[in-house]
């Protein structure tokens, strides 16, 4: 997919200073390198979310895992201004549906059924990453606009099926929807930091259900002689990266799959950008058993990779949540995302919090088709989110009836 083009867009009336930029002509370019892209003109964009970095990004192509060679080929767009790099946009040419965490495996049986090819498809997302957050990345709402309007574009002008934008957010999705996107609707389970000063006081707000039950957790790794450490940064060695891999490994290979990331995924990982990264070992009897490696930002705790040697009952739990909840008090930050999916999460204090992703359809036909379809489902979600809310782990509080 080569594709380059140079327009301008008018603007609505700005300040003197804003005017001043915004009045230059946009340029668009796709490119499939991500080295010949301005690191930190995509980082300004960006902002501080770690997923979305260049540096992550970068290390994902750089040591093969998301590559044409796995079925994700790399487009990104961008929009300039002058010199200055106004705008980006992660794209992928995919030709399977792995490692998204959206299914539309039904959409791609429906487009076989009639004949027609569902891949490839282009996707904007941040691969193996089910984490909302920016996807149409520039400091406006017009320019997002511009993005989406842009990325439709070259769907069209390239025949493919399908554009998905996976689990955009607040401000990306006011500009999807702008552009024409449809919306589907999903649900995880976030944790969200109520001023807490220490574990026992977000323990207390618990109701005495769900309370009991968790210490009652806690008390069995304890008493099988689980203790844990963290580790953040440069502090992470080899040996704990090695141990944290085989954990990882493992995980994938008891659900029948191969890892979707390398060994030097992680290694380049912790040398670009080490303050991002939160290591927590479980250890017993001083040798670890067991690990989850978070992802932050400086007001959110990113669940991300998980894994572990040995069976012990509710080291799971009190590796992956409890010892990120137990981090994000001691280190004042502000939410906790688990990951995707999980009723269980619910009893361990997390909350359901509505997602999204995006989607635009090129055959006429079949976009009318997933519209009814996404009409139907999308309240069926809102009610699971209102019947998950009745079971809130939290006190009732008189006060609010």
């Amino acid at each position: 997919m080569d594709y380059t083009c140079i327009c301008s867009h008018r603007q609505p009336p700005r300040s003197t200073a804003q005017r001043t930029s915004t009045a230059l002509p946009v340029r668009f370019s796709l490119t499939r390198r991500l080295h010949d892209i301005n690191a930190a003109q995509w980082n300004r964009l960006a902002g501080d979310h770690p997923l979305v970095r260049h540096e992550f990004l970068l290390a994902l192509d750089d040591t093969g895992c998301a590559t044409p060679q796995t079925g994700w080929a790399p487009h990104f767009l961008l929009m300039h201004r002058g010199n200055g790099l106004a705008g980006a946009m992660p794209l992928y040419l995919k030709f399977h549906s792995r490692g998204e965490y959206v299914f539309d495996h039904a959409w791609a049986q429906a487009f076989e059924r009639q004949g027609l090819n569902y891949y490839p498809k282009l996707l904007g997302a941040i691969p193996f990453t089910p984490v909302p957050g920016p996807r149409l990345l520039a400091a406006s709402h017009e320019d997002r606009v511009l993005l989406a309007r842009k990325a439709i574009e070259i769907s069209e002008q390239n025949g493919v099926s399908s554009l998905h934008i996976l689990f955009p957010g607040e401000e990306d999705s006011k500009a999807l929807e702008e552009a024409g996107f449809l919306f589907r609707r999903n649900v995880q389970f976030h944790w969200f930091n109520q001023g807490y000063g220490s574990l026992d006081d977000f323990l207390g707000g618990l109701n005495q259900q769900k309370r009991k039950k968790l210490k009652q957790d806690s008390k069995k790794v304890m008493q099988a002689g689980v203790q844990f450490r963290w580790l953040q940064g440069r502090d992470i060695d080899d040996q704990a990266l090695d141990f944290f891999y085989r954990c990882y490994t493992q995980t994938y290979l008891e659900h029948g799959n191969a890892p979707y990331l390398t060994p030097e995924f992680f290694q380049q990982l912790r040398g670009a950008m080490p303050e991002s990264m939160v290591l927590v070992l479980a250890e017993q009897e001083g040798k670890p058993v067991a690990s989850a490696l978070n992802l932050r930002s400086e007001r959110t705790l990113y669940g991300r990779y998980w894994g572990s040697m040995r069976y012990i009952p509710g080291l799971h739990f009190e590796t992956c949540y409890m010892q990120g909840i137990a981090y994000c008090i001691d280190s004042g930050l502000a939410v906790f995302e688990g990951g995707a999916q999980g009723e269980h999460k619910l009893s361990r204090g997390m909350l359901p919090v509505k997602t999204c992703s995006a989607h635009w359809i090129s055959d006429r036909r079949y976009a009318e088709a997933i519209a009814d379809f996404l009409a139907r489902e999308s309240p069926a979600v809102d009610a699971y989110i209102g019947e998950l809310a009745e079971h809130s782990p939290f006190k009732k509080n008189p006060e609010a009836g």
